[in-house]
């Protein structure tokens, strides 16, 4: 899988993946058959479920598992007597569960009968016209950029958008935040996205001398082909290799949010600072499997290149521990009393002085 298709099935997935985040949900139609699950659906759905983890799963000898697991709830009364089709779902996503800890992983009913793709695996040209409307709509995911009291910069964003797409918004906002003396990036409820977005973020907090950030190893038929990603030799904006780092971080922070984060904390470029995070670092797509069902399956698994491991399942552990809410004046704080340290002009430790007094009180 490439990552522009794989691109394109995150942000049509709503690019936030964690459970506690809402699908995007097809509207049904208003002259639109009622859907019916019958025993034939059922077995469609099964089938072709079975078959697209034996064929794409990340890892073959658990989708043998599954399929195992499935065949045999098939032969229970349980399955023969489901009628309907969410709690259909929800019985499928219990056995998933029993047989893998694989956050991405997710089976799901859509009321509405889900669009046929030209070609499996690539979006149509709906699709695409859906997601670059959404894309200029949503700013590509950028929120707020901010410098808050003390010089210190601020920028939340809610997923990682191509780099094509990511570029503007983040050279204007690393442009505006270019003087600033310590950086707070906010990764909290962001459900991640392209790796080559965190790629092209990640490369404006390092020196122009390439840094191995990542590696993502991605099945394609029998095998598995590895990808290596680096930190970028030209940007379009300042760098703030210098600039002290704050990531903050919540249980809503998923997927390639979990990998920036983990990243940095790894590269030891700056504390992490909230909750631990969602736990999902096998990155894929959502197949259709009938006319109302549909699955993400991952057909990838990141691995860092200096922990040899990753997130899945655990999260990203907070560096320092606290409510989601609070993570921004926690970081706030800690990054006016790092500026304080290295200040060298009395004055200027003064001013930090009085503003790191009114930031603690939550003025």
């Amino acid at each position: 899988m490439n990552t522009l298709t794989l691109a394109f099935s995150l942000a049509l997935a709503g690019l936030t993946l964690h459970p506690s985040a809402p699908a995007v949900q097809e509207r049904v139609v208003a002259n639109e058959a009622p859907f019916v699950l019958d025993s034939g659906a059922k077995s469609t759905t099964l089938d072709s479920l079975v078959t697209n983890m034996n064929e794409t799963y990340v890892d073959p000898d658990t989708a043998k598992k599954i399929e195992a697991a499935l065949r045999a709830w098939q032969a229970t009364p349980e399955y023969g007597s489901l009628t309907d089709p969410a709690d259909f779902a929800k019985r499928v996503n219990e056995i998933l569960r029993a047989q893998v800890t694989d956050a991405h992983l997710r089976f799901r009913y859509s009321p509405a009968k889900l669009p046929v793709r030209e070609r499996a695996g690539e979006p149509s040209k709906a699709e695409i016209a859906r997601y670059e409307r959404e894309t200029k709509f949503v700013n590509s995911g950028f929120e707020k950029v901010e410098r808050l009291q003390g010089n210190v910069g601020y920028i939340r964003f809610n997923g990682f958008w191509t780099p094509e797409e990511m570029a503007r918004p983040l050279s204007a906002a690393v442009k505006f935040l270019a003087n600033c003396d310590a950086m707070i990036v906010d990764l909290r409820g962001n459900g991640g996205g392209d790796p080559r977005g965190v790629q092209l973020f990640c490369s404006y907090f390092f020196s122009e001398k390439p840094v191995h950030l990542n590696n993502i190893y991605f099945r394609n038929g029998q095998k598995v082909e590895k990808q290596e990603f680096w930190t970028l030799k030209k940007l379009d904006g300042p760098r703030f290799t210098d600039v002290p780092l704050f990531v903050l971080t919540s249980k809503r922070t998923g997927s390639g949010a979990e990998e920036c984060a983990y990243d940095f904390q790894c590269l030891h470029r700056g504390p992490i600072v909230g909750e631990s995070t969602w736990g999902g670092a096998n990155p894929g797509s959502t197949v259709r499997l009938s006319d109302h069902f549909s699955c993400f399956i991952p057909v990838g698994r990141a691995e860092n290149p200096y922990t040899k491991t990753n997130w899945e399942g655990a999260g990203v552990q907070p560096d320092v521990k606290t409510e989601a809410g609070k993570a921004l004046q926690e970081a706030h704080v800690l990054a006016l009393k790092r500026l304080i340290s290295d200040a060298k002009d009395e004055e200027r430790k003064v001013d930090l002085q009085r503003i790191l007094e009114d930031v603690s009180k939550g003025v």
